[in-house]
This record gives structure tokens, sequence and C-alpha cells, in this order.
């Protein structure tokens, strides 16, 4: 089938955390693969997709989804059951990838090196001190940042946030220790990790403001690193690709502490199955420095999409 034949819905939206984020990347996804000539339907998600897709029968289902229902497995298995082909990971990986401690078991099974951390309930996280500080508490199931907090030296309580009788970030949160150093963060795109780029936040450390804020934080590509560990942080990228069974485009993140106390360690901290996708966000940032378009990559996603992934 030809491009100019093929019929792509782009989902977008939803009503998870993210779900402005992802409003974004599909209409920026949406306009690129228009430009490469496909023919699309932007889908702001809602609870009846499945009659909405059954309705616009398209050839391909781009996944611009960020968060809960959109990653984490639930609209890929909608998808697999309908027949339809879609983009990015699987049922079971993306499900894996977007349970943070799950994903730690399969990348130290590889030998990746994870952070320290313990699983805990809402109220036990917000009722004392869990660990040295300082250390992150961020929910075991989202993205984008979303409910992450930072326990500073010095600080004699946890964030008054986590008290919220509000919150509904989900019932499990991770406690895990802060890698002082720098952020990292490599895109795969099928079987190739395409770069490394420094992520140098304009606060304390890369939270939901930094990552979309203007100005919230300023990408090194490539990253100024040594070599060896710039390629340690290729290869364990598409190790974690690998071990969860991804496929598609990924982003995994990275620690490098490389401060005068340190011990120069490369430390995983996830593996992210829906990246952001607009033409100045991560992935498309290391495809460009590649040579890679955004009309480009788009179009490969597309024409990589299939059930039984």
């Amino acid at each position: 089938m030809s491009t100019q034949s093929k019929h792509v819905a782009v989902l977008k939206g939803g009503w998870s955390a993210e779900r402005e984020v992802s409003l974004v990347s599909g209409r920026d996804c949406a306009e690129a693969l228009r430009e490469a000539g496909y023919r699309v339907s932007e889908v702001d998600v809602a609870r009846d997709l499945a009659s909405v897709l059954d309705g616009l029968n398209p050839d391909v289902v781009f996944n611009a989804l960020h968060g809960q229902w959109g990653e984490d497995g639930c609209v890929q298995g909608l998808l697999e059951v309908m027949g339809l082909p879609y983009t990015h990971s699987g049922v079971l990986a993306s499900s894996l990838a977007m349970d943070k401690e799950k994903a730690k078991l399969h990348f130290r099974s590889v030998g990746i090196r994870c952070a320290k951390s313990i699983i805990t309930d809402q109220a036990t996280a917000a009722s004392s001190l869990l660990m040295e500080p300082p250390y992150v508490i961020k929910p075991v199931a989202q993205g984008s940042s979303v409910g992450v907090f930072m326990v500073r030296v010095g600080d004699n309580r946890p964030p008054e946030a986590l008290s919220d009788p509000k919150w509904d970030l989900g019932d499990y949160l991770m406690v895990e220790e802060f890698i002082d150093g720098r952020e990292l963060t490599v895109a795969v795109m099928g079987d190739r990790a395409l770069a490394v780029t420094e992520i140098d936040a304009h606060s304390s450390f890369y939270d939901y403001e930094a990552k979309y804020a203007d100005g919230g934080s300023t990408h090194v590509i490539p990253a100024k690193i040594p070599d060896d560990v710039y390629a340690m942080a290729l290869e364990q990228a598409k190790l974690a690709h690998d071990v969860l069974g991804c496929r598609g485009v990924t982003r995994t993140d990275f620690r490098y502490n490389d401060t005068p106390d340190g011990n120069g360690a490369l430390v995983i901290l996830e593996t992210n199955t829906q990246p952001g996708m607009t033409p100045t966000s991560l992935v498309p940032e290391q495809a460009a420095h590649l040579g890679i378009s955004f009309p480009e990559l788009v179009s490969w996603i597309v024409e990589d999409a299939s059930c039984l992934r």
C-alpha cells in the first residue's frame, strides 16, 4: 500500500495525567505524517475509542498517548483485539516498562545497574523518611515525571503533597536513592541506539517543569562525556529496549555520577515506550542529529507498525 493511500489514525490526549503532553505529541505527529503524504485522522481518545476506530477503519494506528491507559498495555490490548496494526511497543513490553520496579528486575537480569529502591504505599511514604536523604519519591506507574518529589539533605519529613487526600496517581510509590551527577538519555529506533543527549535541567532534577516549561532545560547532543561512557549508554539503552521486548521507538534515561565524590557509575532510571514526539522532543532531536527528519521518523514508525508486538 502506498503512503498516499494509507490511512493513519493518530491517538492523542486521553484522560491520564499526561493528557496535555499527549495532545501536543499527537498534533505534531499528525502534521508530520500529512507532510509525508499519509491520510490522517486525529482521535482525542475517550472511552468510546473502539467504536470511533471501528467507524474510521484505519490501516494503522499511531499511538501518541502518554501515561496510564495509553502507555501501559491497555490500549495496546484493545488494538490487538480489534486487529489494528499499531506503533510502538506491544502489550507486555508496555506494561513492564510502565511499572518501574518490574522493569528494574529485567534490567538487573542482564547486568544493567539500577538505583536502589523500595516500594511502599502513599501513607507510609508520607509518614516518615524511608531512606537517608537525598532520595526521590515517584509513582510506580506514571511517566513524564508526574508526581515526582525530591527529599533533600536536611529535610526532616516527606513533602506535604504526599498527604493530599486527592492524590490520584496510584496506590504504590517508589522510594529511590538520588544519583548525583548528570542526566543522560538515549533513543532507540528499531535495532539502533541513536545518540546520547545530556539534559541540563535548570532545577535540581529533571522534573515535570524542567521537561515541559519553556527554558526548563538545555539539551546537549552529543553529550560531552568520555567515549567509553557514551558507548556504554548506547549499549545499555539497546539492551534495556531488548530485555523488555520493546518495539519501534523508545527512550531510556540514565544518571551518570561523575561528581568529585562520585564513582563514575552509569545508572538506568527507566525506559519510556511512548516518548514525547514533538520536533524538539528528545527522540526527534537525536534522529535529526543523525540526519533523519521528523516526517521521516514518524513515517518509519508507521511503516514499522503491526499487531502481535
